[in-house]
């Protein structure tokens, strides 16, 4: 019984290892082509360069984020800009679903289709933005995501795609709202190593970040006609800089390091799906300090 039970604890061992070396499955949802990239872009960069495997999902084809295009026309550039964009990241699937910007409901079938694609990736991780939010297709994508990460594992919902055995972590991406809840970090990484590779993928959506973000903003006189010129640009209008929670998180995390991190992604647990531990943590961002 002895000798059962030892090689029982070494089998047991020895797969507890093996999945520990098995690459992370990460899936990021945004509302528009675009949203993932600022979200979790270093991320991202960071998972692939360490031979993890990140999905990213806009759940609109962002047909309506233009002053002078829209419609199928528009779709089809902001696709091939997520295209793009996702090879820059070096984003393993980049999905783009055909519901039409700005129109996002928080619907059964499209909470299905989230269901869907968290569990073809057989997510550890899936990252999408919070509920409060001033864009209505941001908040539903949210809702959406909440509403999956129980039911991802509900073998009788979606029975035509196999339940997960597992539930993932849910987590928030950053944000500046602060009703009726500010933005807490429970994770927040460096991604000073990778800053100006995420601005070369957010770049790629040169539709919106150097066309319909600076006519909103009555800025589109002063976007330069150059590639590096666009790069600096953008680099000093969208920093990540880390806030206050963020910073802390860092600080937790990196010691410190944390103190001097430069740009940072920032990231809430949801209550809703698994609550991970410290080590589990550390296991899922294997960029984190060891």
């Amino acid at each position: 019984m002895k000798t059962i039970l030892i090689s029982l604890s070494l089998i047991l061992g020895a797969a507890f290892l093996y999945a520990q070396d098995l690459p992370l499955n990460v899936i990021v949802l945004g509302a528009h082509p675009d949203d993932c990239e600022g979200d979790a872009g270093g991320l991202a960069l960071l998972y692939a360069k360490l031979g993890h495997n990140v999905k990213f999902v806009s759940l609109t084809n962002g047909d309506a984020g233009h002053y002078a295009k829209g419609g199928g026309a528009l779709a089809k550039i902001r696709m091939a800009e997520a295209e793009e964009a996702g090879k820059r990241l070096g984003v393993k699937e980049y999905v783009v679903m055909d519901n039409h910007d700005g129109e996002l409901m928080p619907t059964l079938e499209n909470r299905l289709k989230v269901i869907r694609e968290i569990r073809k990736w057989d997510a550890d991780v899936v990252i999408g933005p919070r509920p409060n939010d001033y864009h209505p297709d941001h908040r539903y994508t949210a809702i959406l995501m909440q509403d999956a990460a129980f039911m991802v594992v509900v073998h009788n919902i979606a029975p035509y795609v196999p339940a997960l055995e597992k539930n993932p972590v849910f987590l928030y991406a950053a944000d500046r709202f602060q009703k009726p809840n500010p933005f807490e970090a429970d994770v927040a990484i460096d991604i000073d190593d990778v800053f100006e590779q995420k601005i070369k993928g957010m770049a790629a959506h040169a539709s919106q970040y150097f066309d319909w973000l600076p006519w909103l903003s009555g800025t589109l006189d002063q976007i330069p006609k150059d590639e590096a010129g666009r790069l600096e640009y953008l680099a000093k209008r969208r920093t990540f800089r880390p806030g206050p929670s963020t910073r802390e998180s860092l600080i937790k995390w990196y010691g410190e390091k944390g103190e001097s991190v430069q740009h940072a992604e920032g990231f809430e647990i949801c209550e809703y799906g698994k609550q991970p531990s410290e080590k589990e943590i550390r296991r899922l961002f294997p960029m984190l300090p060891q």
